[in-house]
């Protein structure tokens, strides 16, 4: 997973970051972003896309991602602006802000198939995080940073079971979302077609 560093590496771009986001079909809560600068040469076993490891499995990889990227920065965007902006350039600014909060300027950026609006070299790869290990290293961290967030967001809407499906259209999200109305971390502009097919299924009765 290193074929994309090692060709800029060789070609002395010393710092290049992967960057990932998640949180893109949620009906819920925050994008996350996460940009990861690894050194030259890094193993790091066992990383891979997020959605194909299970929670325990990234919470354990977590910390040897942070022991030894050179640099780790994230980034998030409220539902309020995804409502504002639509979920797409939402994405793209949580990747900027992660990649802003990297406390150095990146030679290169190998990008999960999205392009980041900052002026530095970047590369967008289709299935990045499977092909890349920067971009699995920030899936990762994207991935239990906005775990950690539903976790707490739970706490502030249980009856929503946020904790359980982090914030994804699943049959028990739907069916409490149409049973206690939206919260103010539910993205609005996502909620319309669910509540249309809600009242269609009324008239018919």
């Amino acid at each position: 997973m290193l074929t994309y560093e090692n060709e800029l590496w060789t070609a002395g771009r010393a710092h290049v970051a992967g960057v990932d986001e998640v949180g893109r079909g949620c009906l819920f809560g925050d994008v996350v972003a996460a940009a990861v600068v690894l050194p030259a040469g890094c193993s790091l076993e066992g990383v891979d896309d997020s959605k194909k490891l299970t929670e325990k499995q990234r919470e354990a990889l977590l910390p040897l991602i942070e022991e030894r990227a050179i640099a780790i920065g994230v980034g998030r965007v409220d539902a309020e602006t995804v409502d504002a902006i639509n979920i797409r350039q939402a994405s793209r600014l949580a990747m900027k802000k992660a990649v802003r909060a990297l406390g150095l300027t990146p030679d290169h950026l190998l990008v999960d198939a999205e392009s980041v609006d900052v002026d530095v070299p970047q590369t967008a790869i289709i299935h990045g995080d499977a092909l890349s290990l920067s971009i699995a290293a920030a899936s990762v961290v994207a991935k239990v940073t906005r775990d950690r967030l539903c976790r707490e967001w739970d706490a502030l809407y249980p009856e929503y079971g946020i904790a359980g499906h982090k914030g994804y259209a699943t049959k028990l999200h739907r069916e409490r979302l149409l049973a206690f109305g939206a919260s103010p971390m539910h993205r609005q502009s996502f909620l319309g077609k669910l509540f249309a097919e809600r009242m269609e299924q009324l008239e018919l009765f």
